[in-house]
């Protein structure tokens, strides 16, 4: 049984900083990516950033890129997004995914998180 808990969300104002926490718990396949999404309301689902599992291969989403980074930590089987410089648009529901790296790239994830509210107000 995969159970995949976010922690860490929140509010904030423009300019400040979060870091969300994803625990895995229950599954074992290294050729698994995990990974964190957001959906703001009225939009899709967007990919924020693919980890490899297999080796530690990182890949950032257009909206990630330059303000917001992972750490995974395999022991513990967490991944954190750290998101600095936070904007009005950052505003979501964000969600740890884990599932097959090759359908994740097409936005199928086989599990997800429950989701952690981000506000930030400017």
């Amino acid at each position: 049984q995969v159970q995949l808990v976010e922690s860490g969300g929140g509010s904030v104002q423009a300019g400040g900083s979060l870091r969300l926490s994803c625990a895995g718990f229950g599954y074992t396949y290294s050729s698994y990516c995990m990974g964190w999404f957001r959906q703001a309301p009225g939009k899709e689902r967007e990919e924020l950033v693919r980890f490899y599992i297999s080796d530690g291969r990182t890949i950032y989403g257009d909206s990630a890129k330059g303000r917001f980074a992972i750490s995974r930590d395999n022991a513990k089987n967490t991944l954190d997004l750290q998101m600095n410089n936070l904007k009005a648009e950052d505003t979501a529901m964000y969600y740890c995914a884990y599932g097959r790296c090759d359908l994740m790239v097409t936005r199928i994830v086989q599990y997800w998180g429950q989701g952690t509210q981000v506000t930030v107000s400017s």
